[in-house]
């Protein structure tokens, strides 16, 4: 699928086509009978997923395994609570076992010795098995995760195809340099694999950031123990197998299912891995920095939390920019790091735009995701279904108005009602820390100079949303916000083209894109003394 295609289904734009979202908000006669979330049912009569679970075990070293200690954990149907399958439980011992694989694979094994074209036809041989079971894949997603199914199958899966065969092409395009020196020496410089990678993914999108870390790792040369999220480790086991069925070598790529303070722990302080890259939280995050510097001090990358900023100017188109604000916000249940959790208002439109913010919640369709039509299924887990609630509690307690939600839905499953609140102040919890759930905070600015202000008056720097007409107003916020990406007109476009990653406490690198192929890289410089010189 086209880099543009894909893109511009898993983003919002008024500069271009509809989006699937954007069909989706705008007709709500399309499936009349799931809009307005007061009346859909979640949680009752559940559709029964259209797949199997197959596979539960570790990968490691090219073949599916218990853990070394015989435990396994459940994970769970968000939309009812209930188990799904006893998964693998991978701890220490399983780690070092997959780190074993991994280097064996490095050190001794045919996958950085193979031509860089003999690598890219692996990877897009992965890609074409990706497109053969989209819809198996997409609703193992569904069911472990509880996005709606047609992002999965639509967007996610699709994206993760494009992905591998974005980086498939770099495989064979990644070389050093000759470089003039002041005497008489060859100069050259080699791209090396950086060798074993530790990456560690999140919950909330599982399938993305498994390709933005394996993507490039495996582009360049490397070997990878990877860790899923203990809430969706379904999978990136079916991904696995896919993995090798296209050709990959035993030990090249290794998964290990398990929780953060003992598996994951394990991989950031391992001293035979040499680069860890984690998505997920700020505080984990430095936890991951610690255990690395305080091992072999190996490199690292680092994907973490956001409070992006989403700034409607008040020449807006105000019901375009209701929509994209809500998108923003709402998209994957709020559950993205850099939803537009700040949607700052001018005040010439603030009234109006609340009103219809309102009204765009209580129409969202909210149920099983399975659903055709729904915009909204269960949040992952019980935990981060009770954190939500206990955000909108305080803002209600804070004296922010609420405007539309605040409660759970349904009597089943981790659903929550899409929320708004309007008069919220930037000190306010709801708008200072990350709330991760569908919780619109709406606050009001006079001027640009203002909204500069407040807008990098945080402690993250993931991304910005821009809304207006004017180009000196988008040129002057797209330099002043202090970001990682900064979308105008937009939001939410994540080609594999475009790098992603934050300033400040949101985290450290790059990833997608050219710059990415860096975080999996050493560069090596090698000068040869040359006698008599033709020329230098």
């Amino acid at each position: 699928m086209a880099s543009r295609r894909v893109s511009s289904m898993l983003s919002r734009s008024f500069m271009s086509s509809p989006s699937l979202f954007a069909l989706r908000g705008k007709h709500h006669n399309m499936n009349r009978g799931v809009y307005g979330y007061s009346n859909v049912a979640a949680g009752e009569d559940t559709i029964t997923p259209p797949v199997k679970v197959e596979h539960t075990q570790l990968l490691i070293g090219g073949k599916f395994v218990d853990a070394a200690s015989g435990k396994t954990f459940p994970t769970l149907d968000p939309r009812t609570g209930e188990v799904i399958a006893q998964v693998a439980e991978g701890d220490v011992e399983d780690v070092n076992r997959a780190v074993s694989a991994a280097r064996k694979a490095f050190d001794e094994g045919p996958w950085p010795r193979m031509t860089a074209y003999e690598r890219s036809k692996i990877l897009l041989r992965f890609a074409d098995l990706v497109d053969k079971h989209n819809d198996e894949i997409a609703a193992i997603e569904t069911w472990d995760n509880g996005k709606p199914f047609e992002q999965s199958s639509k967007i996610e899966v699709p994206m993760l195809a494009r992905v591998f065969r974005y980086y498939a092409g770099w495989a064979d395009k990644i070389h050093g340099m000759t470089v003039p020196g002041d005497g008489s020496h060859h100069v050259q410089t080699l791209h090396e694999p950086i060798g074993v990678a530790g990456q560690i993914i999140p919950w909330n999108f599982p399938l993305l950031m498994l390709s933005w870390k394996l993507g490039p790792a495996l582009a360049c040369g490397n070997t990878v123990v990877l860790k899923t999220a203990e809430q969706t480790p379904l999978s990136a086991l079916l991904v696995g197998r896919l993995l090798h069925e296209a050709g990959l070598p035993e030990g090249v790529v290794n998964i290990v299912s398990g929780f953060g303070p003992t598996a994951g722990a394990a991989i950031a302080s391992h001293m035979d891995i040499d680069k860890v890259a984690f998505t997920g939280s700020t505080d984990v995050g430095k936890i991951i920095l610690q255990l690395a510097s305080k091992s072999n001090l190996k490199a690292v990358t680092l994907e973490l939390g956001g409070k992006s900023p989403f700034i409607v100017c008040e020449d807006a188109d105000v019901d375009q920019a209701v929509e994209l604000a809500h998108f923003a916000l709402f998209f994957n249940q709020g559950q993205c790091c850099c939803a537009g959790s700040r949607t700052f208002v001018h005040e010439r439109v603030y009234d109006e735009f609340v009103e219809k913010a309102k009204a765009r919640a209580i129409k969202r369709a909210v149920g099983d995701p399975f659903k055709s039509g729904i915009e909204q299924g269960p949040q992952v887990d019980s935990e981060q279904f009770k954190k939500i609630l206990k955000f909108i509690k305080h803002g209600v307690e804070s004296g922010a108005t609420l405007q539309a939600g605040g409660d759970r839905f349904g009597s089943k499953g981790y659903y929550i009602q899409p929320t708004v609140f309007s008069d919220v102040k930037d000190d306010m919890l709801i708008a200072t820390d990350e709330i991760f759930g569908p919780v619109q905070t709406i606050l009001k600015f006079k001027n640009l100079d203002e909204v500069i202000a407040r807008a990098n008056n945080s402690r993250y720097g993931l991304a910005a949303g821009v809304f207006t007409q004017n180009l000196d107003t988008a040129n002057r916020l797209m330099r002043a916000l202090r970001v990682g990406s900064v979308w105008i007109n937009c939001f939410d476009v994540f080609d594999a083209t475009i790098p992603f990653g934050g300033y400040k406490m949101s985290g450290i690198g790059r990833e997608k894109g050219i710059y990415s192929l860096n975080n999996y890289l050493q560069v090596k410089a090698v000068v040869t003394a040359i006698k008599n010189p033709a020329w230098l």
